[in-house]
């Protein structure tokens, strides 16, 4: 059914089509509007034999979710930046107990400073957490992909993170097509958990593990990622065929064919990308955009696939690591190990700075007259606000435009 709605309650609804047993919410801006809106599904009866629990912390909703998980419930959750990380020790029981938990990360920028804006610091910041991580490009690709990925969650035995970039698509009101209850109902069938407490087979789970077996544990568990991709790709094909979406999957390439150059993107910022290339293209500019949507487990063999032949490759971040440089990039060039094929990181849109049309214009002929020289760029920095800082605390002064960290190292040089 076609909707006008907000993202918000596009994401609720459809979590509330997959019958959770267990919803356990705390507020945090920008995922709140998501919970609001399952709670109040739960008090008007819409979504039956759900307890909705309002827990004291972020902590709490994934220790209750541990909880309901083991007890054999359908279990759902959602958070946002430091609630991301105050659930961090939960997170990892999750995944290591092998529950198929579905949690959306509106995606925003860790403090501090505090910065309620959208970026993608807080999603990545758990990449080794052993969740899966899906990304969406679109509220509708968030309707879609919070259905299958309960369906994922349990054939595959790990716990999935949606990311949808916060206010950006939460707070987004636009078209939407919602499935109706058959066809959800159809698609997921009725939950039949695979390890659960069960008084009529007792078992312990969570139980001390030694040197013994923990190198084993966690083999299967990195096999489970292994065989996520599969899975990915067949609950995506099953989806669509049902329901005909065109969301999901592991990525999509959008004028890949014959491109001169092709930018990886994860998130919102695909479809910006999108419009701003087919107006490139009409310059005589051939420009492919790659839409990452599975992070964790990253498709090494379909991206090295997708980039094919290409020469030159642009990972636009909106995240970067400390004292390192890209996240996205190390893997893009892991995938593309021997082959000649030149990838940079470009980082832009941090702390929700937005990522106009001008900037993937700005990116491309930047990219294409060879002006990144350098691994990694900073692409959208404000050296007016940076150098107000700088000149008086240092002596030390940025030019206008992208800053390969080249300059950066120099300039802490003594």
């Amino acid at each position: 059914m076609l909707k006008q709605i907000e993202g918000s309650l596009g994401v609720a609804e459809a979590v509330a089509l997959c019958r959770p047993g267990v919803v356990c919410a705390y507020p945090i801006s920008p995922q709140t509007h998501i919970v609001e809106n399952v709670g109040k599904f739960v008090k008007t009866g819409t979504l039956k034999n759900c307890d909705f629990l309002n827990v004291e912390s972020e902590f709490s909703a994934m220790s209750v979710a541990i909880g309901s998980s083991v007890g054999g419930a359908r279990t759902y959750t959602a958070t946002a930046s430091q609630g991301l990380l105050f659930m961090a020790e939960g997170i990892y029981s999750a995944s290591g107990l092998g529950l198929p938990i579905v949690m959306t990360v509106a995606s925003r920028a860790i403090g501090g400073p505090i910065n309620i804006w959208n970026d993608h610091s807080d999603s990545l910041s758990q990449r080794d957490s052993g969740w899966l991580q899906l990304f969406c490009e679109s509220n509708q690709d968030a309707v879609d992909t919070h259905i299958m990925a309960f369906k994922i969650a349990e054939k595959v035995g790990l716990p999935v993170m949606v990311c949808m970039d916060g206010f950006v698509l939460t707070h987004a009101f636009e078209r939407l097509d919602i499935p109706d209850q058959e066809t959800v109902d159809k698609f997921l069938g009725e939950y039949e958990p695979k390890e659960y407490l069960t008084p009529k087979e007792p078992v312990s789970i969570g139980a001390m593990v030694g040197p013994e077996a923990f190198t084993e544990v966690r083999f299967l568990q990195q096999r489970k990622m292994a065989k996520a991709l599969k899975v990915i790709e067949e609950v995506t094909e099953e989806y669509r065929a049902l329901t005909g979406s065109k969301s999901g999957g592991i990525l999509e390439c959008y004028n890949c064919e014959n491109a001169d150059l092709k930018i990886i993107i994860m998130g919102s910022s695909v479809g910006t990308a999108k419009d701003e290339i087919d107006r490139l293209k009409a310059e005589g500019i051939n420009v492919g955009i790659i839409s990452l949507k599975s992070f964790r487990p990253f498709p090494y063999k379909k991206l090295a696939e997708a980039i094919g032949d290409t020469k030159q490759v642009i990972c636009l971040e909106r995240a970067f690591s400390f004292g390192a440089r890209g996240i996205i990039c190390p893997e893009v060039k892991r995938a593309m190990e021997g082959k000649n094929c030149d990838i940079k990181t470009v980082v832009a849109g941090l702390g929700g700075r937005p990522i106009f049309g001008t900037t993937i214009n700005g990116i491309v002929k930047d990219a294409l007259a060879g002006k990144f020289t350098e691994e990694f760029t900073w692409f959208d920095i404000d050296s007016n606000v940076l150098n107000g800082y700088t000149q008086k605390s240092e002596g030390v002064s940025f030019p206008q435009g992208p800053l390969g960290q080249s300059v950066l190292e120099d300039s802490v040089k003594g």
